[in-house]
């Protein structure tokens, strides 16, 4: 299956349970039988922006990458799970890089928008939990 999860939304409770969708999903199918991918822009980014860093980022209201959401992240990774993140959010919010968790130059998509709409266009399947 080739699957892509939207996430654009800061609630914490609402990413925790997006991510036990995932590995939910990946429990279901098998992680060798799943092409995976998290785009994230907008608040979404709130998953991966690390609590200490929010006073440094004002155009955020939340930071949800507690160590509990860092085990979560890292151990759907592991199952070859990509997160994708937003350009756009990255310059309208003003976050680098390291203010983000796990997050290197080779995730970033240069429109969360448009990255969906191409991976549609290839025939992923789209998810918003």
């Amino acid at each position: 299956q080739k699957v892509v999860y939207h996430i654009n939304y800061d609630n914490p409770k609402a990413q925790a349970g997006a991510l036990r969708n995932i590995q939910n999903h990946i429990n279901a199918v098998g992680a060798e039988n799943l092409d995976l991918k998290v785009v994230m822009h907008g608040n979404g980014l709130s998953l991966l922006l690390e609590p200490d860093e929010l006073a440094d980022v004002p155009k955020m209201k939340h930071a949800n990458a507690t160590p509990e959401m860092q085990a979560k992240v890292a151990g759907l990774k592991e199952q070859n799970v990509s997160f994708h993140i937003c350009a756009n959010t990255l310059k309208g919010k003003k976050i680098s890089l390291d203010q983000l968790y796990d997050a290197d130059e080779s995730a970033i998509v240069p429109s969360g928008v448009a990255e969906l709409a191409h991976l549609q266009a290839q025939g992923y399947t789209y998810i918003k939990p």
